[in-house]
């Protein structure tokens, strides 16, 4: 098995976020705990084109918050998409906030968007051989 680093987000209303995610991204839902009328909280794995995250709903006990309790996301999710101006364009329009538009910028065509549940997504892809040769402005890979 290869080493792998994968994001889970905490939310509140997980299966709700689920269904965003897959209404936005479509993304397919790999794997899941719960989210069902016996057990509403959930634990899901989603992939969009073999890239795989994570979405919980948040357990402040366990010390998992989410963006709308704390007031704010830690970390900011980057989509790697050929055509960043649909997919944010669909991420609009399944319900999710235009941050900033789409535009060129450091070698990439990049929009931001927030979800309904606090975390933002950086939706672009590299004008450019990505990563760059010479491992970027300061040379270092």
């Amino acid at each position: 098995m290869n080493t792998h680093i994968l994001a889970q987000l905490s939310v509140r209303r997980g299966r709700a976020a689920v269904e965003f995610y897959k209404e936005a991204f479509g993304v397919v839902e790999v794997y899941r705990v719960g989210g069902d009328d016996s057990n509403e909280s959930v634990v899901s794995q989603l992939s969009v084109d073999g890239a795989s995250f994570w979405v919980a709903d948040e357990s402040p006990e366990h010390a998992n918050f989410s963006p709308e309790t704390v007031g704010g996301g830690t970390v900011r999710m980057l989509l790697m998409v050929e055509d960043p101006d649909a997919a944010v364009q669909r991420a609009v329009a399944a319900g999710a906030t235009e941050v900033y538009p789409v535009s060129e910028e450091h070698g990439w065509r990049l929009g931001r968007v927030a979800d309904p549940f606090g975390h933002h997504w950086e939706i672009g892809t590299p004008l450019e051989e990505w990563p760059p040769a010479h491992g970027g402005p300061s040379g270092r890979h």
